[in-house]
């Protein structure tokens, strides 16, 4: 689910430092909100966060990726304030986070934010349905109206028949089942989710990010998703923020990212992506020319490694189609065969 172009920003942040070493008051910043970088030439200081600047719209999954050590879970912290910025400006829904009083940050997170982090971090002694409704017992709400609501949030992750069973009882991709049930109990808005499926093996990790695709195209939240793998970020993403060293070095749509990087450190952090998996049919596709079509059409959106086996074995160009069953253009197989065999194609080999 791709958010609009147009929709206004539910999260914004600009000119975020998190600065670890130095004291707020030391971090004097210009008329564009940068810190002076001779701070950071002292001892002991550290940016995890330097200088970031962005917008997740409604209904968008921005994922921000980049190695261990980047900065991205702490922007993550920094923008849900679990972690104080040392500078700059974090807005929700167009608030000031960074204003807020105490009790206005609970009620934000209590009615707007939902959290599922790498650990589970679940209650051993509780059960599945304890687990799941324990927000909302926190937020008072009355018995029969959070047990009726866990037990929907269950049964939408896939868990009905669990209710009774504490998490040692459960896999590890059933107990992460669970905290994302108890996340979305309170409904929230705003989802951050910080490798929530990197523990998992990678048949169940399959599983979970599939199973979210599904909430999401139910339910349409605006998230903020962390991983290091970009294959998972591939397969999730409206749009990617690559992080290093504390800083974004570049937002965007995953086929820009991969395809035309906008400095060296995203160049070589994307050099091993495959292009067929950023690439779709409507990228690569030539206008109709009216000549004789294959069977079996492909749509627009799919990407060229789920249709190269069809396209491939077919000596007909392949129609293209829209959303609606329009034809858009055509897939001939020659370029097909140019996105999977680049260097043969650049040495003049045949596949």
């Amino acid at each position: 689910m791709t958010a609009p172009e147009t929709s206004e920003p539910v999260i914004r942040c600009k000119a975020l430092y998190k600065v670890f070493g130095a004291e707020p008051a030391e971090l004097e910043v210009d008329g564009a909100g940068a810190v002076d970088p001779r701070i950071f030439a002292r001892d002991g200081v550290v940016a995890a966060v330097n200088n970031v600047s962005l917008s997740v719209r409604r209904g968008e999954i921005l994922v921000v990726m980049g190695l261990s050590g980047s900065g991205k879970s702490t922007l993550v912290r920094c923008l849900s304030r679990l972690i104080e910025p040392s500078s700059g400006t974090v807005e929700i829904e167009g608030r000031d986070l960074l204003a807020m009083s105490e009790r206005e940050l609970i009620e934000l997170r209590r009615s707007k934010m939902g959290m599922v982090f790498q650990h589970f971090a679940l209650l051993p002694h509780r059960t599945v349905l304890e687990n799941v409704a324990f927000p909302l017992q926190m937020r008072g709400m009355k018995r029969a109206e959070y047990v009726a609501r866990a037990r929907k949030m269950i049964e939408l992750v896939g868990l009905d028949g669990k209710d009774n069973n504490f998490p040692r009882e459960l896999s590890g991709g059933q107990q992460q089942r669970v905290g994302i049930a108890r996340s979305l109990a309170i409904e929230p808005d705003i989802w951050f989710l910080d490798e929530p499926f990197s523990a998992l093996d990678p048949l169940i990790r399959k599983e979970m990010q599939d199973e979210f695709l599904r909430l999401q195209s139910m339910l349409g939240k605006t998230i903020v998703f962390i991983t290091h793998d970009f294959d998972e970020a591939l397969k999730l993403a409206d749009r990617i923020a690559v992080m290093f060293n504390g800083r974004v070095e570049q937002v965007g749509a995953p086929g820009d990212i991969v395809l035309r990087p906008a400095t060296d450190y995203v160049r070589k952090f994307t050099s091993d992506v495959p292009r067929e998996k950023v690439l779709n049919a409507g990228a690569i596709m030539d206008p109709p020319d009216g000549g004789e079509l294959a069977e079996r059409s492909v749509r627009a959106g799919e990407r060229i490694d789920a249709v190269a086996e069809y396209v491939l074995g077919e000596r007909r160009p392949v129609a293209v189609v829209d959303d609606g069953g329009k034809t858009v253009g055509v897939l001939h197989r020659d370029h097909v065969i140019k996105i999977l065999f680049p260097r043969a194609e650049n040495s003049g080999e045949t596949p």
